[in-house]
Protein backbone atom coordinates (compact mmCIF):
# COMPACT_ATOMS: atom_id res chain seq x y z
CA UNK A 1 0.00 0.00 0.00
CA UNK A 2 2.57 2.05 0.86
CA UNK A 3 4.57 1.84 -2.48
CA UNK A 4 0.79 2.40 -4.34
CA UNK A 5 0.98 5.72 -2.52
CA UNK A 6 4.51 6.59 -3.38
CA UNK A 7 3.99 5.60 -7.38
CA UNK A 8 0.43 8.15 -7.14
CA UNK A 9 2.61 10.91 -5.26
CA UNK A 10 5.34 10.69 -8.21
CA UNK A 11 2.91 10.70 -10.77
CA UNK A 12 0.99 13.44 -9.67
CA UNK A 13 1.20 16.96 -10.90
CA UNK A 14 3.21 19.20 -8.77
CA UNK A 15 0.58 22.06 -7.98
CA UNK A 16 -1.75 19.20 -6.60
CA UNK A 17 1.02 17.26 -4.73
CA UNK A 18 1.87 20.54 -3.36
CA UNK A 19 -1.38 21.23 -2.30
CA UNK A 20 -1.76 17.93 -0.81
CA UNK A 21 1.46 18.37 1.08
CA UNK A 22 -0.18 21.42 2.77
CA UNK A 23 -3.28 19.77 3.18
CA UNK A 24 -0.89 16.99 5.34
CA UNK A 25 1.02 19.52 7.37
CA UNK A 26 -2.25 21.26 8.12
CA UNK A 27 -3.85 17.92 9.56
CA UNK A 28 -0.97 17.26 11.73
CA UNK A 29 -0.87 20.76 13.43
CA UNK A 30 -4.58 20.33 13.85
CA UNK A 31 -3.75 17.21 15.52
CA UNK A 32 -1.13 18.78 17.57
CA UNK A 33 -3.41 21.57 18.55
CA UNK A 34 -5.91 18.85 19.64
CA UNK A 35 -3.06 17.29 21.71
CA UNK A 36 -1.99 20.57 23.39
CA UNK A 37 -5.82 21.49 24.38
CA UNK A 38 -6.45 18.06 25.89
CA UNK A 39 -2.97 18.39 28.12
CA UNK A 40 -4.32 21.66 29.12
CA UNK A 41 -7.66 20.24 30.18
CA UNK A 42 -6.10 16.98 31.83
CA UNK A 43 -3.65 19.28 33.55
CA UNK A 44 -6.70 21.61 34.97
CA UNK A 45 -8.72 18.76 35.74
CA UNK A 46 -7.02 16.21 37.21
CA UNK A 47 -3.59 18.03 38.95
CA UNK A 48 -3.22 17.69 42.49
CA UNK A 49 -1.99 20.91 43.61
CA UNK A 50 -3.57 24.81 42.69
CA UNK A 51 -1.63 26.30 39.55
CA UNK A 52 -0.87 29.64 38.20
CA UNK A 53 -2.79 28.49 34.95
CA UNK A 54 -1.37 32.27 33.45
CA UNK A 55 2.87 31.62 34.19
CA UNK A 56 2.06 27.63 32.94
CA UNK A 57 0.92 28.59 29.91
CA UNK A 58 3.29 31.67 29.47
CA UNK A 59 6.32 29.41 30.15
CA UNK A 60 4.75 26.40 27.68
CA UNK A 61 4.61 29.19 25.15
CA UNK A 62 8.31 30.04 25.80
CA UNK A 63 9.35 26.65 25.73
CA UNK A 64 8.20 26.11 22.34
CA UNK A 65 9.85 29.41 21.01
CA UNK A 66 12.90 28.14 22.64
CA UNK A 67 13.14 25.44 20.09
CA UNK A 68 12.37 27.37 16.67
CA UNK A 69 15.31 29.94 15.94
CA UNK A 70 16.99 32.61 18.30
CA UNK A 71 14.91 35.95 17.39
CA UNK A 72 11.40 33.98 17.49
CA UNK A 73 10.46 35.57 21.05
CA UNK A 74 7.12 36.10 23.96
CA UNK A 75 6.53 39.54 25.36
CA UNK A 76 4.67 40.20 27.98
CA UNK A 77 2.22 42.78 27.72
CA UNK A 78 4.02 44.87 29.88
CA UNK A 79 7.04 44.76 27.26
CA UNK A 80 4.71 44.88 24.40
CA UNK A 81 4.08 48.79 25.47
CA UNK A 82 7.30 49.52 26.38
CA UNK A 83 8.66 48.10 22.99
CA UNK A 84 6.29 50.24 21.20
CA UNK A 85 7.64 53.30 23.10
CA UNK A 86 10.86 52.66 21.59
CA UNK A 87 10.15 52.83 18.66
CA UNK A 88 7.00 55.54 18.46
CA UNK A 89 8.13 59.21 17.72
CA UNK A 90 6.93 60.52 21.32
CA UNK A 91 5.78 59.39 24.58
CA UNK A 92 3.31 61.25 27.53
CA UNK A 93 6.51 61.98 30.10
CA UNK A 94 7.78 65.12 31.98
CA UNK A 95 10.85 65.70 29.52
CA UNK A 96 14.10 65.11 31.84
CA UNK A 97 16.80 62.91 31.61
CA UNK A 98 17.47 61.11 35.10
CA UNK A 99 20.14 59.05 36.44
CA UNK A 100 20.58 56.92 39.89
CA UNK A 101 22.81 58.29 42.66
CA UNK A 102 23.04 56.70 45.67
CA UNK A 103 19.40 56.13 46.13
CA UNK A 104 18.38 58.88 44.70
CA UNK A 105 16.89 59.95 41.35
CA UNK A 106 18.39 63.00 40.16
CA UNK A 107 17.73 64.83 37.34
CA UNK A 108 20.47 65.15 34.69
CA UNK A 109 18.98 67.63 32.31
CA UNK A 110 15.79 68.76 31.05
CA UNK A 111 14.45 69.13 27.49
CA UNK A 112 14.38 72.55 26.64
CA UNK A 113 10.45 73.92 26.57
CA UNK A 114 9.92 70.53 27.98
CA UNK A 115 6.66 70.04 30.99
CA UNK A 116 9.40 69.72 33.54
CA UNK A 117 11.42 72.90 32.65
CA UNK A 118 8.37 75.08 32.32
CA UNK A 119 7.29 74.40 35.77
CA UNK A 120 10.84 75.45 37.03
CA UNK A 121 12.80 71.61 37.91
CA UNK A 122 16.16 72.22 36.97
CA UNK A 123 19.95 69.95 36.06
CA UNK A 124 21.17 68.25 39.58
CA UNK A 125 17.25 68.44 41.34
CA UNK A 126 16.67 65.15 43.15
CA UNK A 127 13.61 63.78 43.00
CA UNK A 128 12.78 62.51 46.17
CA UNK A 129 8.95 62.07 46.12
CA UNK A 130 6.08 60.88 43.66
CA UNK A 131 2.08 61.83 43.95
CA UNK A 132 3.07 61.58 47.57
CA UNK A 133 4.97 58.55 47.86
CA UNK A 134 8.57 58.01 48.53
CA UNK A 135 10.66 57.98 45.40
CA UNK A 136 13.73 57.00 47.60
CA UNK A 137 15.67 54.02 46.86
CA UNK A 138 13.98 53.36 43.41
CA UNK A 139 15.50 51.28 40.83
CA UNK A 140 16.52 52.76 37.34
CA UNK A 141 14.06 50.53 35.48
CA UNK A 142 10.82 51.30 37.47
CA UNK A 143 11.73 55.56 36.93
CA UNK A 144 10.21 55.74 33.94
CA UNK A 145 6.91 54.03 35.64
CA UNK A 146 6.49 56.90 37.75
CA UNK A 147 7.11 59.99 35.86
CA UNK A 148 5.53 58.73 32.34
CA UNK A 149 2.03 58.89 31.62
CA UNK A 150 -0.82 59.84 29.15
CA UNK A 151 -0.18 63.56 27.64
CA UNK A 152 -2.24 66.16 29.76
CA UNK A 153 -2.19 64.00 33.27
CA UNK A 154 -0.43 65.59 36.33
CA UNK A 155 2.09 64.08 38.13
CA UNK A 156 3.42 65.93 41.76
CA UNK A 157 6.78 65.65 42.66
CA UNK A 158 8.79 66.19 45.48
CA UNK A 159 12.40 67.81 44.65
CA UNK A 160 15.68 67.81 46.99
CA UNK A 161 17.61 71.23 45.33
CA UNK A 162 21.38 72.18 46.09
CA UNK A 163 21.54 75.03 48.19
CA UNK A 164 17.62 75.85 48.93
CA UNK A 165 15.95 74.91 52.29
CA UNK A 166 13.58 72.17 52.57
CA UNK A 167 11.67 70.79 50.43
CA UNK A 168 10.21 71.96 47.02
CA UNK A 169 6.99 70.84 45.39
CA UNK A 170 6.26 70.56 41.71
CA UNK A 171 2.81 69.72 39.53
CA UNK A 172 3.92 68.63 36.06
CA UNK A 173 1.57 68.21 33.19
CA UNK A 174 2.81 65.50 31.15
CA UNK A 175 3.30 66.61 27.61
CA UNK A 176 4.55 64.40 24.41
CA UNK A 177 8.19 63.79 24.62
CA UNK A 178 9.94 63.40 21.09
CA UNK A 179 12.34 59.95 21.26
CA UNK A 180 14.97 60.56 18.58
CA UNK A 181 16.91 57.93 16.73
CA UNK A 182 19.52 60.73 15.40
CA UNK A 183 22.44 60.67 18.21
CA UNK A 184 24.47 63.30 16.65
CA UNK A 185 24.73 65.45 13.08
CA UNK A 186 27.66 67.92 12.53
CA UNK A 187 30.37 68.88 10.28
CA UNK A 188 32.95 66.72 11.08
CA UNK A 189 35.53 67.93 8.66
CA UNK A 190 35.52 70.36 5.90
CA UNK A 191 32.48 69.08 3.18
CA UNK A 192 32.35 65.96 5.44
CA UNK A 193 28.93 65.33 7.46
CA UNK A 194 28.29 63.12 10.58
CA UNK A 195 25.22 61.18 11.32
CA UNK A 196 24.72 58.81 14.14
CA UNK A 197 21.15 56.86 13.66
CA UNK A 198 20.87 54.56 17.23
CA UNK A 199 17.90 52.48 15.41
CA UNK A 200 15.34 52.83 13.39
CA UNK A 201 11.93 54.32 14.81
CA UNK A 202 8.66 55.09 13.28
CA UNK A 203 10.25 58.84 12.36
CA UNK A 204 13.96 58.37 11.34
CA UNK A 205 14.28 58.82 7.86
CA UNK A 206 12.35 62.79 8.48
CA UNK A 207 14.78 63.10 11.31
CA UNK A 208 17.56 62.14 9.22
CA UNK A 209 16.79 64.42 6.06
CA UNK A 210 16.41 67.08 8.98
CA UNK A 211 19.35 66.54 10.34
CA UNK A 212 21.20 66.46 6.52
CA UNK A 213 19.65 69.45 6.26
CA UNK A 214 20.65 71.57 9.57
CA UNK A 215 24.40 70.75 9.07
CA UNK A 216 23.85 72.38 5.40
CA UNK A 217 23.70 69.10 3.10
CA UNK A 218 27.36 68.04 3.12
CA UNK A 219 29.24 67.06 0.35
CA UNK A 220 30.16 63.53 1.79
CA UNK A 221 29.15 61.79 4.76
CA UNK A 222 29.74 59.53 7.25
CA UNK A 223 26.71 57.46 8.53
CA UNK A 224 27.11 55.90 11.98
CA UNK A 225 25.19 52.04 12.42
CA UNK A 226 27.68 50.98 14.96
CA UNK A 227 25.55 49.61 18.30
CA UNK A 228 22.51 50.15 15.87
CA UNK A 229 20.17 46.73 16.10
CA UNK A 230 17.47 47.63 13.90
CA UNK A 231 13.93 48.55 14.19
CA UNK A 232 11.17 49.06 11.69
CA UNK A 233 11.49 48.15 8.05
CA UNK A 234 9.62 50.81 6.55
CA UNK A 235 12.74 53.33 7.91
CA UNK A 236 15.43 51.18 7.03
CA UNK A 237 14.66 50.96 3.41
CA UNK A 238 13.65 54.83 3.84
CA UNK A 239 17.19 55.62 4.29
CA UNK A 240 18.54 52.91 1.70
CA UNK A 241 16.63 55.39 -0.55
CA UNK A 242 18.17 58.41 0.50
CA UNK A 243 22.09 56.73 -1.23
CA UNK A 244 20.58 55.19 -4.20
CA UNK A 245 18.90 55.64 -7.81
CA UNK A 246 15.48 54.80 -8.34
CA UNK A 247 15.03 51.31 -9.68
CA UNK A 248 17.42 50.27 -7.64
CA UNK A 249 16.96 46.86 -5.14
CA UNK A 250 16.78 47.41 -1.25
CA UNK A 251 16.43 44.14 -0.37
CA UNK A 252 14.05 40.94 -0.73
CA UNK A 253 12.04 38.42 1.58
CA UNK A 254 11.90 34.85 1.12
CA UNK A 255 9.63 32.13 3.46
CA UNK A 256 7.58 29.20 3.42
CA UNK A 257 4.75 30.85 3.90
CA UNK A 258 5.45 34.23 3.48
CA UNK A 259 5.29 35.59 -0.26
CA UNK A 260 8.17 36.71 -1.33
CA UNK A 261 8.46 40.60 -1.48
CA UNK A 262 11.08 42.90 -3.07
CA UNK A 263 11.55 46.58 -2.20
CA UNK A 264 13.01 48.96 -4.46
CA UNK A 265 14.21 52.74 -4.31
CA UNK A 266 11.22 54.59 -5.05
CA UNK A 267 13.04 57.40 -6.44
CA UNK A 268 16.84 58.81 -6.95
CA UNK A 269 18.28 59.64 -4.08
CA UNK A 270 18.70 63.25 -2.61
CA UNK A 271 22.38 62.06 -1.72
CA UNK A 272 25.02 61.36 -4.41
CA UNK A 273 28.11 62.11 -2.56
CA UNK A 274 30.72 59.62 -1.00
CA UNK A 275 29.36 58.01 1.74
CA UNK A 276 31.02 55.81 4.49
CA UNK A 277 28.71 53.63 7.04
CA UNK A 278 30.19 52.95 10.10
CA UNK A 279 29.60 49.04 11.24
CA UNK A 280 30.53 47.14 14.59
CA UNK A 281 29.16 43.71 16.35
CA UNK A 282 26.04 45.21 17.44
CA UNK A 283 24.56 46.44 13.97
CA UNK A 284 22.08 44.37 13.09
CA UNK A 285 18.80 44.18 10.89
CA UNK A 286 17.55 47.22 9.48
CA UNK A 287 21.46 48.38 9.86
CA UNK A 288 22.51 45.45 7.83
CA UNK A 289 19.86 46.18 5.22
CA UNK A 290 21.11 49.66 4.73
CA UNK A 291 24.74 48.77 4.77
CA UNK A 292 24.25 45.47 2.47
CA UNK A 293 21.85 47.89 -0.73
CA UNK A 294 25.15 50.35 -0.35
CA UNK A 295 27.82 47.85 -0.56
CA UNK A 296 26.09 45.87 -3.17
CA UNK A 297 25.52 48.70 -4.95
CA UNK A 298 29.10 49.94 -4.83
CA UNK A 299 27.68 53.12 -3.46
CA UNK A 300 29.46 53.89 -0.58
CA UNK A 301 32.04 51.84 1.78
CA UNK A 302 31.56 50.25 4.86
CA UNK A 303 34.23 50.58 7.49
CA UNK A 304 34.70 48.83 10.83
CA UNK A 305 33.83 45.19 11.97
CA UNK A 306 31.11 42.45 10.64
CA UNK A 307 27.87 43.19 11.91
CA UNK A 308 25.86 40.89 13.90
CA UNK A 309 23.93 38.88 11.24
CA UNK A 310 20.48 39.23 11.90
CA UNK A 311 18.56 38.64 8.98
CA UNK A 312 15.47 37.38 9.98
CA UNK A 313 11.74 38.70 9.82
CA UNK A 314 9.55 39.21 12.75
CA UNK A 315 6.04 39.34 12.71
CA UNK A 316 3.91 40.01 15.75
CA UNK A 317 0.75 38.92 16.85
CA UNK A 318 -0.85 40.32 19.96
CA UNK A 319 -2.29 37.44 22.22
CA UNK A 320 -5.65 37.72 24.38
CA UNK A 321 -4.39 39.35 26.91
CA UNK A 322 -2.26 41.82 25.23
CA UNK A 323 1.03 39.54 25.77
CA UNK A 324 2.39 38.99 22.14
CA UNK A 325 4.28 36.59 20.33
CA UNK A 326 7.18 37.69 17.48
CA UNK A 327 7.52 35.14 15.07
CA UNK A 328 10.20 34.92 11.98
CA UNK A 329 7.99 34.83 9.04
CA UNK A 330 11.06 35.46 6.21
CA UNK A 331 14.61 35.75 5.28
CA UNK A 332 16.05 39.02 4.47
CA UNK A 333 18.64 39.23 1.35
CA UNK A 334 20.50 41.86 0.22
CA UNK A 335 20.24 42.79 -3.47
CA UNK A 336 23.22 40.36 -4.88
CA UNK A 337 20.85 37.68 -2.56
CA UNK A 338 23.02 37.43 0.18
CA UNK A 339 21.61 35.92 3.25
CA UNK A 340 22.00 38.42 6.66
CA UNK A 341 21.27 35.95 8.81
CA UNK A 342 24.15 34.15 10.01
CA UNK A 343 23.85 30.17 10.25
CA UNK A 344 21.59 28.52 13.84
CA UNK A 345 20.70 25.90 14.74
CA UNK A 346 16.95 25.66 16.06
CA UNK A 347 16.78 25.40 20.18
CA UNK A 348 20.26 25.86 20.50
CA UNK A 349 20.03 29.72 21.41
CA UNK A 350 23.23 30.03 24.00
CA UNK A 351 25.54 28.66 21.37
CA UNK A 352 24.15 31.49 19.02
CA UNK A 353 24.99 34.63 21.04
CA UNK A 354 28.04 32.74 22.26
CA UNK A 355 29.34 32.80 18.97
CA UNK A 356 28.14 35.95 18.92
CA UNK A 357 30.37 37.18 21.45
CA UNK A 358 33.30 35.25 20.07
CA UNK A 359 33.31 37.53 16.99
CA UNK A 360 34.09 40.21 19.10
CA UNK A 361 38.24 39.03 18.92
CA UNK A 362 37.87 36.93 15.78
CA UNK A 363 39.96 39.00 12.79
CA UNK A 364 37.96 39.79 9.65
CA UNK A 365 40.43 38.37 7.38
CA UNK A 366 40.12 34.53 8.82
CA UNK A 367 36.28 35.17 9.04
CA UNK A 368 35.54 36.33 5.40
CA UNK A 369 38.08 33.82 4.33
CA UNK A 370 35.25 30.43 5.16
CA UNK A 371 32.21 33.04 3.39
CA UNK A 372 30.81 32.32 0.07
CA UNK A 373 31.94 35.24 -2.35
CA UNK A 374 29.73 37.40 -4.45
CA UNK A 375 30.15 40.20 -6.77
CA UNK A 376 28.32 43.70 -6.38
CA UNK A 377 26.09 45.21 -9.14
CA UNK A 378 28.27 48.18 -10.79
CA UNK A 379 31.91 47.05 -10.33
CA UNK A 380 32.14 43.29 -9.63
CA UNK A 381 34.18 43.64 -6.67
CA UNK A 382 34.12 41.11 -4.67
CA UNK A 383 32.11 40.98 -1.15
CA UNK A 384 31.14 38.33 1.25
CA UNK A 385 27.68 36.48 2.54
CA UNK A 386 27.25 33.61 4.86
CA UNK A 387 25.42 36.30 7.72
CA UNK A 388 26.09 39.85 8.51
CA UNK A 389 27.67 42.70 6.18
CA UNK A 390 31.65 42.05 5.98
CA UNK A 391 33.42 45.66 6.02
CA UNK A 392 35.47 46.80 2.79
CA UNK A 393 37.94 48.46 5.48
CA UNK A 394 38.30 46.17 8.53
CA UNK A 395 39.34 48.32 11.46
CA UNK A 396 40.54 45.95 14.26
CA UNK A 397 39.54 46.41 17.72
CA UNK A 398 42.34 48.65 19.58
CA UNK A 399 42.89 46.75 23.13
CA UNK A 400 46.33 48.75 23.47
CA UNK A 401 44.80 50.54 26.24
CA UNK A 402 42.23 47.80 27.48
CA UNK A 403 42.78 47.19 31.20
CA UNK A 404 40.97 45.05 33.82
CA UNK A 405 40.69 47.77 35.84
CA UNK A 406 39.86 50.40 33.24
CA UNK A 407 36.95 47.88 32.39
CA UNK A 408 35.71 47.80 36.09
CA UNK A 409 35.54 51.87 36.45
CA UNK A 410 33.23 51.30 33.20
CA UNK A 411 31.06 48.16 34.24
CA UNK A 412 30.24 49.87 37.84
CA UNK A 413 29.31 52.43 37.12
CA UNK A 414 31.75 54.76 38.82
CA UNK A 415 32.73 57.18 35.21
CA UNK A 416 28.66 57.63 35.14
CA UNK A 417 28.81 58.46 38.86
CA UNK A 418 31.82 60.58 39.22
CA UNK A 419 30.50 63.02 36.29
CA UNK A 420 26.89 63.36 38.29
CA UNK A 421 28.76 64.23 41.05
CA UNK A 422 31.26 66.97 39.20
CA UNK A 423 28.50 68.55 37.43
CA UNK A 424 26.44 68.78 40.67
CA UNK A 425 29.35 71.07 41.89
CA UNK A 426 30.31 72.48 38.94
CA UNK A 427 27.72 72.82 36.41
CA UNK A 428 27.17 76.79 36.75
CA UNK A 429 31.01 77.12 36.98
CA UNK A 430 31.85 75.36 33.44
CA UNK A 431 29.00 77.07 31.99
CA UNK A 432 30.29 80.52 32.40
CA UNK A 433 33.34 79.89 31.61
CA UNK A 434 32.72 77.92 28.87
CA UNK A 435 29.52 79.66 27.01
CA UNK A 436 29.90 77.65 23.52
CA UNK A 437 30.94 73.97 22.46
CA UNK A 438 33.93 75.47 20.88
CA UNK A 439 35.28 77.24 24.08
CA UNK A 440 35.19 73.84 26.10
CA UNK A 441 36.27 71.45 23.00
CA UNK A 442 39.29 73.50 23.21
CA UNK A 443 40.04 74.22 26.80
CA UNK A 444 38.55 71.99 29.03
CA UNK A 445 41.07 69.32 30.38
CA UNK A 446 40.18 66.04 32.70
CA UNK A 447 43.12 66.05 35.08
CA UNK A 448 44.91 64.09 37.48
CA UNK A 449 42.65 65.67 40.23
CA UNK A 450 39.67 64.52 38.54
CA UNK A 451 40.70 60.89 37.91
CA UNK A 452 42.27 60.84 41.37
CA UNK A 453 38.07 61.26 42.27
CA UNK A 454 37.02 59.16 40.09
CA UNK A 455 39.46 56.29 41.37
CA UNK A 456 37.79 56.98 45.05
CA UNK A 457 33.82 56.33 43.56
CA UNK A 458 35.39 53.53 42.82
CA UNK A 459 37.18 52.51 45.97
CA UNK A 460 34.30 53.17 47.60
CA UNK A 461 32.58 50.47 45.41
CA UNK A 462 35.01 47.75 46.38
CA UNK A 463 38.07 48.26 43.02
CA UNK A 464 41.03 48.36 44.52
CA UNK A 465 42.99 50.58 42.81
CA UNK A 466 46.24 49.85 40.06
CA UNK A 467 48.43 52.48 39.35
CA UNK A 468 49.78 50.93 36.58
CA UNK A 469 46.52 49.99 34.55
CA UNK A 470 45.31 53.61 35.68
CA UNK A 471 48.28 54.98 33.52
CA UNK A 472 47.24 52.98 30.47
CA UNK A 473 43.62 53.55 30.64
CA UNK A 474 43.86 57.54 31.70
CA UNK A 475 44.06 58.45 27.94
CA UNK A 476 40.46 56.98 27.08
CA UNK A 477 39.10 57.69 30.99
CA UNK A 478 40.30 61.52 30.18
CA UNK A 479 37.93 60.95 26.26
CA UNK A 480 35.43 59.65 28.17
CA UNK A 481 35.06 62.14 31.07
CA UNK A 482 35.07 65.21 28.99
CA UNK A 483 32.58 63.97 26.03
CA UNK A 484 30.04 63.25 29.36
CA UNK A 485 30.67 66.24 30.77
CA UNK A 486 29.92 68.26 27.15
CA UNK A 487 27.10 65.99 26.82
CA UNK A 488 25.49 67.33 30.67
CA UNK A 489 26.37 70.47 29.39
CA UNK A 490 24.92 70.42 26.27
CA UNK A 491 23.55 67.23 24.36
CA UNK A 492 24.60 63.92 23.38
CA UNK A 493 25.31 65.59 19.99
CA UNK A 494 29.00 67.29 21.73
CA UNK A 495 29.58 63.56 23.31
CA UNK A 496 30.18 62.80 19.70
CA UNK A 497 31.89 65.41 18.71
CA UNK A 498 34.50 65.21 21.56
CA UNK A 499 35.11 61.02 21.05
CA UNK A 500 34.88 61.82 17.55
CA UNK A 501 37.53 64.37 17.65
CA UNK A 502 39.96 62.90 20.22
CA UNK A 503 41.78 61.11 17.99
CA UNK A 504 40.92 57.66 19.62
CA UNK A 505 38.13 56.11 17.78
CA UNK A 506 40.52 54.17 14.84
CA UNK A 507 37.10 53.41 13.08
CA UNK A 508 35.83 57.12 12.62
CA UNK A 509 39.44 58.34 11.48
CA UNK A 510 39.52 55.80 8.68
CA UNK A 511 36.47 56.66 7.72
CA UNK A 512 37.54 60.07 7.26
CA UNK A 513 40.61 59.01 5.43
CA UNK A 514 38.62 56.71 2.85
CA UNK A 515 36.18 59.73 2.69
CA UNK A 516 39.46 61.65 1.08
CA UNK A 517 39.63 58.86 -1.45
CA UNK A 518 36.10 58.65 -3.21
CA UNK A 519 36.27 61.49 -5.67
CA UNK A 520 33.04 60.17 -6.94
CA UNK A 521 29.68 58.72 -5.49
CA UNK A 522 30.47 54.92 -6.15
CA UNK A 523 33.48 53.14 -5.77
CA UNK A 524 35.11 50.13 -6.91
CA UNK A 525 37.75 47.19 -6.05
CA UNK A 526 40.68 49.02 -7.13
CA UNK A 527 39.48 51.73 -4.81
CA UNK A 528 38.92 49.21 -1.87
CA UNK A 529 42.46 48.03 -2.15
CA UNK A 530 43.95 51.53 -2.19
CA UNK A 531 41.78 52.16 1.14
CA UNK A 532 43.10 48.88 3.04
CA UNK A 533 46.86 49.91 1.30
CA UNK A 534 46.61 53.18 2.91
CA UNK A 535 44.89 52.34 6.19
CA UNK A 536 47.42 49.29 6.80
CA UNK A 537 49.78 51.68 6.11
CA UNK A 538 49.54 54.22 8.46
CA UNK A 539 49.24 51.66 11.40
Amino acid sequence: MRRIVLIVFLFLPSVLLAQLLDRETERSAAAQAQKLSQFYRLLAGHYVDTLDYGSVVEQGIRGMLSQLDPHSAYLTAEEVEDAMQSFDGSFGGIGVEFNILGDTIIVVSTIAGGPAESVGIRAGDRITGVDGRSAIGTKRADVPKLLRGPKGSRVKLEVVRKGASGVLDFEVVRGDIPISTVDAAYMAADGIGYIKVNRFGSNTVAEFTEAFERIGSPSALILDLRGNGGGLLDQAIGLSEFFLKKGEQIVSTEGNIVAPTVAYARRDGAFDGPLAILMDEASASGSEIVAGAVQDWDRGVIVGRPSFGKGLVQRQFVLLDGSAVRLTTARYHTPTGRVIQRPFEKGRKDEYYRAYAERFTVMHDSVAGDAPQYRTLVSSRPVYGGGGIYPDVYVERDTSRYTRYGAELVMSGSINDFVINYMDSARAGLAARYPDFESFEKDFVVDDVMLNALADIAADKGIEYDEDQMAVSAPDLRVQIKGLVAQKLWDVNEYYRVVNGSGADPVFDTAVECIGMMPEGRITGRTVDEMNARVQKCR
